[in-house]
């Protein structure tokens, strides 16, 4: 007889995908007061997690079956393990987390049958892209949220969704929140939103456009350096592709748009400055300008050209191109203020 203890087997994803379900469900029967119950059960879970992550990535020494990857990507959705994970990361310890924000990763890309199922399962479940927007407001949990949400937003029907969704206009608020962890984090889903599918971006601005500056003019003046910053260096990033280059004729033709720049251009951060002036720009060289705008320029032009001729990038490989660019800029005010037809 032998006294060794056979090794169990490892699970198949069916069963896997069961036990992954079992045990985020049983942490609904434990209540805080089962304190030992309750670390038990998350055990279970991280057990669990860790198997569904080496399940889909392989353990260093034996490669993950594709067979297996797709089953279990099927068994994930059609089970709603999906939401069960989603709504319990609140409990789930740090490193259980970190394994979901992983596997979510490779989930969200696996193709079955020339369907993405993860994809097909979150576009019938949209109101968990909402669930994963509010948890900026929970920094326990925020940094995970706000990872699985970029790998959400790589795919253009969600980015697009969560663009559209009243949830969208809390990141105005989540941008700058004093945790700077959280707000940076969040900072960079709202890039991703802004920058990741152009055409998309492009039609949201045009459907949305005053609210949406309205309440961006208020991240530009923020007493935040570093949000008036990102804010400033995004804008140009978004508003300049070519998809959205009727959203900046627009933008450059109002006169609210051109004093924000203007009050930019006298910020106390020289990085700040440059970046204002690489959009203040665009206004001036305009061949379309507006009467109201070409009023603006003329009657500060004294201000502007004083501010132009003190701003220099510094010593480098840019700063050529950027002075030419200033001469040009300080001429076409300089003419604009001549206009005989600008006289009340």
């Amino acid at each position: 007889m032998s006294f060794f203890f056979k090794q169990s087997r490892p699970k198949t994803p069916q069963e896997l995908a069961k036990a992954i379900k079992d045990s985020l469900m049983a942490l609904d029967s434990k209540t805080v007061a089962e304190v030992k119950a309750l670390e038990k059960a998350l055990e279970e879970v991280e057990k669990n997690i860790v198997a569904m992550r080496t399940m889909l990535s392989g353990d260093g020494e034996v490669e993950p079956s594709a067979d297996q990857i797709a089953q279990l990507t099927l068994e994930i959705c059609s089970d709603d393990v999906i939401s069960l994970l989603f709504h319990k990361l609140p409990i789930l310890g740090w490193e259980t987390r970190k394994n979901v924000v992983h596997c979510w990763s490779i989930l969200l890309k696996q193709k079955v049958d020339s369907v993405f199922c993860c994809l097909q399962y979150m576009e019938n479940h949209l109101e968990l892209l909402d669930f994963l927007v509010v948890c900026y407001d929970n920094k326990e949990i925020a940094l995970t949220c706000g990872h699985m949400l970029r790998e959400c937003i790589k795919l253009p029907t969600l980015a697009k969704y969560i663009l559209e969704s009243p949830s969208f206009e809390l990141f105005f608020k989540f941008v700058e929140l004093p945790n700077f962890d959280v707000a940076s984090d969040a900072f960079s889903t709202f890039k991703d939103l802004l920058t990741k599918h152009a055409t998309a971006v492009s039609e949201f601005l045009t459907t949305h456009y005053d609210e949406f500056f309205d309440q961006y003019e208020k991240l530009l003046a923020s007493p935040n350096y570093v949000t008036r910053r990102q804010s400033l260096k995004l804008l140009s990033e978004f508003l300049l592709e070519s998809p959205s280059s009727h959203i900046m004729k627009r933008y450059i033709a109002e006169v609210r748009h051109l004093k924000v720049m203007m009050t930019l251009l006298k910020d106390p951060s020289k990085n700040i400055q440059i970046s204002a002036f690489h959009i203040f720009k665009v206004f001036v060289a305009n061949p379309n300008k507006p009467r109201d705008i070409k009023v603006i320029l003329a009657k500060n032009h004294k201000k502007l050209l004083a501010l132009l001729h003190d701003l220099s990038p510094g010593k480098g490989s840019e700063d050529d191109q950027f002075e030419e660019e200033k001469e040009l800029i300080i001429k076409e005010i300089e003419r604009v203020s001549r206009l005989p037809s600008l006289e009340s």
